[in-house]
């Protein structure tokens, strides 16, 4: 049965113009845009009209770093699909690309088969899956080859966590090389982790084990190094390279460097990143495990380095890296021995509101706010334009928003299934009013009409910055 809506009055932004449009929406795609109170515009019929005078209409956010029900340091991710997906939403986020982990001794068509089960008829919004590799042997190479060939074309390795999920030098050029060959890209985890662990152990037993010594032993000159290590492995294998939640002035650095030299080198920050520092990480009564996260939070005046870096496109994508887990029973379990935190931090819902804010700082325009958000992650992981854009032809995962709504941000009023906000009590101007995922009203003024199962898995193509 075909479905007919309008969108009209509002500001049509995307990460190429701004647009007083009408939007008209069939059957789950955008069939066309004309501009407000022509004929043509004011010709067209529909079942729903929503009116969105005074308001922004812009893509759906594309979330391509979130960690649901992430099995990490004995417990897990307190978000599941359902809950996860749900604050998305809430937080005008249409599509997230999660991480599904191949376990060392595992193959990753097990980790990829596991990962759809847990997303399966429980997602709110549409999702696709990275592969995280963590035993790279030839089996595992041919698999890489058959995972793009099925739409998951992008793949994670670590130089941190040894033991866990960690990826030696010549693990990771094999990965590489290997890629080059297939059309995958490789996403880094950029720390040194063997000479992490040493500072770690250096730390615990001088009785440095509050949660601030996180942020001091995991050092920025380590999360540069590796970044510079993984740029030229990639360079001798011939491969792109993403570089996820950079967070240092010194890594942003060697990202500009690579690409000045013409290299497919590209970088993910993160929200934490910009808006939070190692203040947090000191807060008293252990309240600083809240905000523990690899790559950490650094100190305040890194943060220009990183607006800067999304300004220049040095930085290419904002990504939450959502992973939370509760303060209390999750977050305690690193009392007394900061190495024992679960790292990661919620923050699914608050992207898109937070660099909202930041174009309202000045920092970013407005169209720099939907190309960082929405069009640059689709693009870069094979989903555009499908996502990221409003268009015809795209699907209408679509976001009205307020862009005078005041709103605090708080764990009172937050939909992610975690005890606390990174963001408590912070003043943002802006908020999701409305949005539609493939022209299915998810959040209807404020109020959640979704559901379960609504959303469906998205097979990728390759990464559309490469020739």
């Amino acid at each position: 049965m075909s479905s007919r809506k309008i969108i009209r009055g509002g500001l049509v932004i995307t990460a190429s113009d701004e647009i007083h449009a009408d939007v008209l929406i069939e059957d789950g795609r955008i069939a066309a845009l004309a501009a407000s109170g022509t004929p043509a515009a004011d010709a067209w019929t529909a079942d729903q009209v929503i009116d969105a005078t005074g308001k922004y209409v812009i893509p759906g956010g594309v979330d391509v770093h979130t960690h649901m029900e992430l099995p990490f340091g004995g417990t897990f991710a307190s978000d599941t699909f359902e809950t996860g997906t749900r604050a998305a939403a809430w937080g005008g986020t249409t599509t997230i690309v999660d991480f599904a982990v191949q376990s060392v001794g595992h193959t990753l068509r097990e980790g990829l088969d596991a990962w759809h089960a847990k997303a399966e008829g429980n997602c709110a919004i549409d999702y696709g899956f990275h592969m995280i590799v963590s035993d790279v042997n030839q089996e595992t190479l041919k698999e890489m080859d058959l995972l793009v060939e099925e739409g998951v074309t992008s793949f994670k390795q670590f130089m941190a966590y040894p033991g866990v999920f960690y990826s030696d030098d010549g693990q990771i050029l094999r990965a590489m090389q290997r890629s080059a060959e297939n059309g995958g890209l490789i996403m880094m985890h950029a720390e040194n982790g063997i000479a992490i662990d040493v500072l770690v152990e250096q730390a615990l037993a001088r009785g440095e084990t509050d949660p601030r010594y996180h942020g001091e032993v995991r050092k920025a000159l380590l999360e540069a190094e590796a970044t510079h290590r993984a740029i030229k492995l990639a360079q001798v294998a011939g491969a792109p390279l993403y570089v996820v939640h950079v967070s240092a002035a010194e890594a942003v650095a060697e990202l500009a460097r690579a690409r000045d030299d013409g290299l497919n080198v590209f970088g993910e920050t993160c929200p934490q990143y910009l808006f939070l520092s190692t203040d947090n990480l000191a807060e008293p009564d252990f309240e600083g495990a809240k905000y523990v996260c690899s790559t950490p939070l650094r100190p305040k005046e890194h943060q220009a380095r990183l607006w800067q870096g999304l300004r220049t496109n040095d930085l290419q994508v904002v990504s939450t890296d959502h992973c939370p887990f509760c303060f209390v029973g999750q977050k305690e379990l690193g009392r007394g021995d900061f190495s024992k935190i679960p790292n990661g931090l919620p923050g699914v819902e608050n992207r898109m509101d937070l660099l909202h804010q930041a174009v309202v700082d000045g920092h970013i325009s407005r169209r720099r706010w939907i190309e960082i958000a929405c069009a640059t992650p689709a693009r870069m992981f094979g989903m555009y334009p499908k996502k990221g854009t409003i268009a015809p032809g795209a699907d209408a995962d679509v976001v009205i928003y307020d862009p005078h709504a005041g709103q605090t941000v708080s764990a009172e009023t937050h939909h992610m299934n975690v005890d606390y906000s990174a963001y408590e009590g912070k003043r943002l101007t802006g908020r999701v009013e409305t949005v539609l995922s493939r022209g299915e009203l998810v959040i209807d003024q404020r109020e959640f009409a979704g559901r379960a199962g609504h959303g469906l898995y998205t097979p990728r193509s390759t990464c559309q910055y490469l020739q």
